[in-house]
């Protein structure tokens, strides 16, 4: 199979910032390893992005619409625009929010990769050029990614790793089938991380020394030498406060829960977030946003839909290693 032949869908999560979606939308449809699909799920923006994709696609019938009712953040856009591709039946989804732009040979990188792991992340380059540093490691124990510092490319060009990301991951239909659609509990953040350890049981999931996209929106930025610290919004900050109980709820379910590692865990986030705010962003008002997060944490969030079998998959994993061990 040529990598021109690989049946691949971009899933492109969009609210409110259609500049940036152009962007994006002109390099999706000018890939050199071209896709079968852009299907484009609008969070119910309100500023033309409804206008200029409807229009794109009478042109480009490539480009499919799916307008939600309602902002349900990037996790209610990638279950919903997951579930759209993979019911059209195609084989890849190349997931990715609207403030990145994909390099020329973006996909084409990857696809190289599409025999040996289920679940594929290319490098990124931030706003400025530079090389955008990923926490390419998930701990079960303080349920919380965690930086690998130094070259992760030094023995070759493959890093293996059990966490995802939004922002570029491809992910094969057998993944899905096995492990479920995106959480739209999250509505935004920790939706991809836990995605990524969930595909971690029943697939490989790497990370390839191949640069597919470029983050376009600018930000507030701290170079700590090791890696860099970002700015961040209020909403990210509450949620990333508010969805602990469901990170928690996961690891529970895995039988991987340590109750002191996971307050450990929780503890080291709301330092780093202080440290965000006191030195990134000069501001203690977010401190608000995080206050807000813990008082919406003591309260589950409403259950939306199937939380997948972790046990089934760990099952399944299993079950794949000793048939490639044979």
């Amino acid at each position: 199979m040529t990598p021109v032949e690989i049946d691949v869908a971009a899933v492109v999560v969009t609210h409110d910032r259609l500049p940036l979606l152009k962007e994006l939308l002109t390099s999706l449809l000018a890939q050199v390893a071209p896709l079968r699909a852009v299907y484009v799920v609008d969070n119910a923006s309100a500023d033309g992005t409804e206008d200029f994709v409807r229009a794109l696609s009478a042109r480009d019938p490539r480009v499919r619409y799916l307008r939600l009712a309602h902002n349900t953040g990037g996790s209610g856009g990638f279950c919903a625009g997951v579930r759209a591709a993979h019911a059209a039946g195609h084989r890849w989804f190349w997931l990715m929010d609207d403030d990145v732009r994909a390099f020329p040979d973006g996909l084409a990188g990857l696809l190289p990769y599409t025999g040996e792991a289920g679940c594929i992340h290319g490098r990124r380059r931030d706003f400025n050029g530079k090389p955008f540093f990923w926490q390419a490691r998930f701990d079960p124990r303080f349920a919380m990614p965690v930086p690998v510092f130094g070259n992760l490319f030094r023995h070759g060009p493959v890093f293996e790793t059990n966490v995802g990301v939004f922002e570029g991951m491809l992910v094969a239909r057998e993944v899905v089938d096995a492990i479920g659609w995106p959480d739209p509990r999250f509505f935004i953040t920790w939706d991809d991380a836990i995605y990524g350890w969930l595909a971690s049981m029943v697939t490989r999931v790497v990370y390839v020394d191949h640069y597919a996209l470029e983050r376009r929106r600018p930000q507030r930025q701290l170079n700590l030498g090791l890696r860099h610290l970002n700015d961040a919004s209020d909403l990210y900050r509450f949620h990333l406060v508010r969805n602990r109980p469901l990170i928690r709820d996961y690891m529970r379910r895995a039988g991987v829960l340590s109750p002191f590692w996971f307050a450990v865990g929780s503890a080291v986030i709301l330092c780093k977030e202080a440290f965000r705010l006191i030195v990134v962003q000069r501001e203690v008002r977010g401190f608000g946003a995080l206050w807000r997060g813990w008082r919406a944490s003591r309260t589950r969030p409403t259950t939306t839909g199937a939380v997948p079998s972790l046990a089934r998959m760990q099952r399944a994993r299993a079950a794949s290693s000793k048939t490639r061990a044979h």
